[in-house]
């Protein structure tokens, strides 16, 4: 009888043979014809029709293998998101509602992979000449962002260039470094000029950055650029505010070689590529 079953049914017992002795297989499951075999047809097995299809066997693995994309691979194509987010945008001098809200997203999902900066580790990364790409303070039309700051556009005659953040993690220099078109009278040429608002820093908790203002030096270029640098003199301390405005804070929420995201003490998100 048992050889007479194996005769029978010859490819579910080789199916369920093979595949039960892989170590990979947790389950089997055959789906078998409807016409279910009678004692007599496996008596005569000349009798017996078998289907024209191949038994189907379902199989379930103990497990399956996924691969992740490497993590920076991940950030990687993020930043791409975000720079493409950005972009167009004047530093954030054109970013409408919308802009600000797709910018602030993109960033948010690049925050989320990288994890939280920690810059008593990362403090060396932080070195360098970083530009400005964005600033979502530059959509109050201000170049003082949120803080109070000559307009742009047509009320005064100012356009703003490139900007830029000079740090120097061994002598805790930092220094925002602004270009400048002014406007003169025609047929005068409008003047260059560059302003460099030189800062001392201190790193607060594992990721907070606190700038204290130095000075403001003005340099001309282009056709002036032989005069010498110009240091605007300060106020005299009892005229000055009780806050100092060229001061403040802000978090480093994203950092690694080429790429810095930080969120200031008043919620402007700014983001930098090294230059």
């Amino acid at each position: 009888m048992a050889s007479l079953l194996e005769s029978a049914l010859p490819l579910s017992h080789s199916v369920s043979s093979s595949l039960t002795s892989s170590s990979s297989i947790s389950a089997l499951t055959c789906l078998f014809p409807t016409n279910v075999r009678t004692h007599n047809q496996l008596l005569h097995p000349r009798s017996i029709s078998y289907p024209k299809k191949p038994l189907v066997c379902q199989l379930a693995l103990d497990e399956a293998s996924f691969f992740e994309p490497p993590k920076a691979e991940i950030i990687g194509s993020l930043k791409i998101k975000l720079l493409s987010a950005v972009s167009g945008l004047n530093k954030g001098l054109a970013a409408s509602e919308d802009d600000l809200r797709k910018a602030d997203e993109a960033a948010k999902e690049i925050e989320a992979v990288g994890g939280p900066v920690d810059l008593s580790v990362d403090l060396d990364k932080l070195q360098g000449r970083w530009k400005l790409i964005y600033s979502s303070a530059f959509s109050s039309r201000t170049l003082g962002g949120s803080r109070p700051g000559p307009p742009t556009g047509r009320l005064l005659p100012i356009t703003l260039g490139q900007v830029f953040q000079r740090i120097d993690v061994l002598s805790k220099d930092f220094d925002n470094i602004v270009e400048l078109e002014l406007g003169a009278p025609w047929p005068l040429p409008p003047v260059e000029v560059t302003a460099t608002l030189a800062h001392k820093f201190e790193v607060t908790g594992s990721s907070g950055v606190k700038i204290v203002f130095q000075k403001t030096t003005v340099k001309t270029t282009g056709n002036l650029s032989q005069i010498p640098p110009l240091e605007v003199p300060q106020l005299p301390e009892a005229l000055r505010p009780p806050t100092n405005r060229g001061s403040g804070e802000f978090e480093v929420t994203f950092l690694d070689s080429d790429t810095r995201i930080t969120r200031g003490d008043r919620g402007e998100l700014r983001v930098f590529v090294i230059s």
